[in-house]
């Protein structure tokens, strides 16, 4: 029979018959219950410098440093996306700050990482303390990271201001004496005297030092000064382009010609770039890590430098490893819990590229092996890059200081009970 032609009571019943299909098909959704939603993403946070002074050693390229390490981990932890977020603190405390609590509070993120300038870092820490998220330091270095500012969501990864000093300090304690031109902010200050502290130890003596603001361009009167002050080595607690200039601005005044020796304390692959191996060769410096170290660094770096053209910093390394060491501690704690995953990362050896049985203390500081270096002759480069020549491996024992004496209130807290 054509529909047409069915009788009105079989045509009532077809809207009724439609309208019970439909409610059984209702029924079965709601006992299905709702759709499921995508899972929310992981979002870790890149705090940095990504167009200022500090942008090479970290910037961008520790933002790509850190995607590289979710997709080598497979890109999802715990059946949730990894989401790498980029933000830029131009070196400014408050700026960090807002920055880094405005994505805790309504981007969720779990994890900030990278950090440099040491007064962001030590604002992040309080952040991390307070909101109870882990901050993972790499480019930052005050040692005051994990001594009296420590927390238990703070861990510091690729160096401290006190390895430095126990590396090139002590390494050239005898050299002088010295004369410190420092950046006048918590890292430069930290690491003057730390570095400092390491030359009296050594047997060697401090003449005078004198602070100049983060971003200076023009060294001059620090340059003179330092001359006229008896030393026969001048030492730069600063770094990025505040370092490149003073460096590039001693060699025009003749100072190294004068025989006044230079100590780059914390100098990066991509300054020795900057200011090229003539002006550099010679300096000594202390790395946390260096891409011509051996195979494994090696190829690491050139995937980093196959997307960044340039080779990576201890800092853009340590992200990387920082990165990938709190994924594998989210996967065997199987939560995103802080305390959690904090426990797990410090009780599992640190194993990559960057560092092999490197192992995270109370205080929060991953223990490893760093490297004395010094740069080049341009004759004897071989391959683009090629700056850096060992002096010798720094054991990580000997490199950080010891835990009893960092002033950590954490540790004492532990010792107590």
């Amino acid at each position: 029979m054509r529909p047409h032609d069915a009788s009105p009571a079989s045509r009532a019943a077809f809207p009724r018959t439609v309208a019970l299909a439909l409610a059984a098909l209702a029924a079965v959704a709601l006992a299905a219950g709702p759709a499921a939603a995508d899972p929310e993403p992981l979002r870790i946070g890149v705090l940095n410098d990504q167009a200022g002074i500090y942008a090479d050693m970290a910037g961008p390229g520790s933002v790509i440093a850190a995607r590289m390490a979710v997709e080598d981990f497979g890109g999802t932890v715990l059946g949730r996306p990894v989401e790498i977020i980029a933000g830029d603190h131009q070196n400014k405390p408050d700026v960090g700050a807002a920055l880094v609590n405005r994505w805790i509070d309504e981007e969720k993120v779990e994890v900030i990482a990278d950090i440099p300038t040491s007064s962001v870092l030590l604002a992040v820490q309080e952040i991390g303390r307070k909101k109870n998220k882990l901050v993972l330091a790499s480019t930052g270095g005050s040692s005051d990271f994990t001594g009296k500012a420590c927390a238990a969501t703070g861990i510091h990864w690729t160096y401290d201001t006190y390895a430095l000093a126990a590396g090139t300090g002590a390494s050239l304690a005898k050299d002088g004496p010295w004369f410190f031109i420092t950046a006048d902010y918590a890292f430069g200050t930290a690491l003057e005297r730390d570095t400092a502290s390491a030359v009296a130890k050594g047997g060697g003596k401090v003449v005078g030092h004198v602070r100049h603001p983060q971003g200076t361009t023009d060294f001059s009167s620090y340059l003179l000064q330092a001359q006229g002050s008896g030393a026969k080595l001048i030492a730069f607690a600063n770094s990025g382009a505040d370092q490149v200039n003073a460096i590039k601005q001693a060699n025009e005044f003749g100072i190294p010609q004068s025989g006044i020796k230079l100590a780059g304390l914390y100098l990066h692959i991509t300054d020795i770039h900057a200011i090229g191996l003539p002006v550099a060769q010679g300096l000594i410096l202390t790395q946390g890590f260096y891409w011509d170290l051996n195979a494994e660094t090696r190829a690491w770096s050139q995937r980093f430098y196959a997307r960044h053209k340039a080779m990576p910093t201890m800092g853009q390394a340590g992200t990387y490893s920082a990165i990938l060491h709190y994924l594998k501690a989210v996967k065997a704690a199987g939560t995103t819990d802080t305390a959690t995953v904090a426990a797990q990362m410090k009780a599992t050896p640190v194993d990559d590229f960057f560092s092999h049985g490197g192992r995270i203390r109370e205080d929060g500081r991953m223990v490893h092996d760093l490297y004395l270096l010094q740069v080049k002759t341009p004759a004897e480069q071989k391959y683009p890059w090629d700056y850096l020549r060992l002096i010798r491996v720094i054991p990580g024992d000997e490199a950080f200081r010891p835990l009893a004496e960092g002033d950590c209130p954490l540790v004492k807290t532990q010792a107590a009970n």
